[in-house]
């Protein structure tokens, strides 16, 4: 079984503290995942991103995968998982909610919304980066997503 490459995949991240996007950077890096990753702030900033593509980059296609951050400001992530799973053009994006909100309602409310996977921000600094390893392991080389998106133009949904 031949495993994805991973500079193939496009993770946007949500995340408003720097730092926090900083350790995600570092935790990629030391795990040698070479993706293409976009950062952004809030919930709204992501949906321009999503909505009308990166100026700044031609080549343009909307991510393989979007980690969350929950406690933004402006628009917070579960304001924003209704948002997009709510639109047909970016419903099938599988979002990852990567917080540190670890309450039970919290981690519900997530699935309910259609997150696809909450994961707890681990505190320790070696834990932090196996768990982009196990990322890498399961989203980049064992799950297989659409080629051509949007898929669900082509699905007849009943």
């Amino acid at each position: 079984m031949s495993a994805y490459n991973s500079l193939n995949f496009r993770i946007l991240l949500i995340e408003d503290e720097p730092a926090e996007a900083n350790l995600v950077k570092m935790a990629l890096k030391e795990n040698n995942i070479q993706c293409n990753l976009h950062h952004v702030t809030d919930g709204l900033e992501a949906l321009e991103y999503l909505r009308n593509g990166n100026p700044e980059n031609a080549g343009y296609q909307l991510p393989d995968i979007i980690l969350l951050d929950v406690n933004m400001p402006r628009m917070n992530g579960q304001a924003f998982l209704t948002e997009i799973k709510s639109d047909h053009n970016l419903s099938y994006i599988p979002v990852i909610v990567f917080s540190s909100a670890d309450s039970e309602s919290e981690i519900t409310t997530s699935y309910q919304l259609g997150a696809v996977s909450h994961i707890i921000k681990p505190t320790d600094m070696a834990a932090f980066i196996d768990t982009f390893r196990i990322i890498d392991a399961y989203w980049f080389k064992l799950t297989r997503l659409p080629v051509s998106k949007p898929y669900l133009d082509r699905v007849s949904i009943e």
